[in-house]
């Protein structure tokens, strides 16, 4: 069972004059702890739940540039890049850059989008459910082809591009993992099965039954079940001072029973980099022995 530290809140009490070096101390801190993911939102506005719209927000694929200059191992990811905000030929070439630069070290998590307020307040189009989907599998389709052989045309419903040259290509080869985040049963599922390398899934009470739909649409597409990785959200928490650490342990190994190979999560003491360095004792040794 493998970790990944996602960051969704730069609200910290240094503020923005010190959140480069902040935010530094706290990669550097989960890459030596040997977290297997390093991740941010891909939000504009602060989401409810985490704060109010008008806290600290930085841009993801920026960020995901700086982080890789501050680590060496993890593997780093948005969690997750909604398809409305670029279109498919920007951010093939992002993720592209980021692994070239980071060593080989990107994984591409995309989802339909959902956040109407955010788009809205910067006057993104915010299109339909099921433009959405349309949209997001056309974005896997062209980035998929974008990071194929040649530089061939693509043509789609949503999207005419005349030459798909991508120079240089990504380090890892065939292309970065693909991680398509959501539980949606009819369509986001079938799109794991058909184009992804990983799914992510909220830790909800129907989360077994998830995985379940994901195998049979894996059947139905004649793709093998265990070739996806399976990652799950989750908080990880253990206290301010590690006391809740067993707790956080007994349910990775829950899920990792389940057959999640991965919890991606916010770990609410971050930026104290004493905690994240407790993971690396504690907790990341513990559960690797799943």
């Amino acid at each position: 069972m493998k970790l990944g530290l996602q960051i969704p809140n730069f609200t910290w009490s240094g503020g923005p004059a010190q959140l480069g070096s902040d935010l530094a101390a706290v990669a550097r801190t989960a890459d030596q702890a040997g977290f297997e993911y390093l991740a941010v939102m891909d939000h504009f506005f602060q989401l409810p739940g985490i704060g109010p719209a008008e806290n600290e927000m930085l841009e993801a694929y920026t960020t995901l540039g700086f982080l890789a200059a501050h680590t060496e191992r993890a593997k780093l990811l948005t969690v997750i890049t909604g398809v409305i905000y670029r279109h498919p030929g920007l951010l093939a070439k992002a993720i592209t850059t980021l692994d070239v630069l980071s060593g080989g070290r990107s994984v591409l998590g995309i989802g339909a989008g959902w956040n109407e307020q955010e788009s809205k307040g910067l006057g993104f189009r915010f299109p339909p459910t099921a433009e959405r989907f349309e949209l997001l599998e056309e974005n896997l389709q062209y980035i998929l082809q974008m990071w194929g052989e040649g530089d061939p045309a693509f043509s789609s419903k949503h999207f005419e591009a005349e030459r798909l040259l991508n120079s240089p290509q990504a380090l890892t080869r065939p292309h970065p993992p693909i991680m398509i985040g959501g539980g949606g049963e009819k369509k986001t599922l079938r799109f794991v099965a058909k184009y992804g390398d990983a799914c992510n899934i909220f830790n909800a009470p129907d989360v077994e039954h998830k995985l379940e739909v994901l195998k049979q649409h894996c059947e139905n597409e004649g793709r093998d079940y265990n070739e996806i990785t399976k990652t799950v959200y989750h908080v990880l928490d253990i206290g301010e001072k590690g006391e809740k650490t067993g707790e956080l342990v007994t349910e990775l190994e829950r899920l990792h029973g389940l057959g999640f190979d991965a919890a991606i999560g916010a770990c609410p003491a971050v930026p104290d980099v004493s905690v994240i360095e407790k993971f690396g004792t504690d907790v990341i040794p513990a559960i690797e022995k799943f």
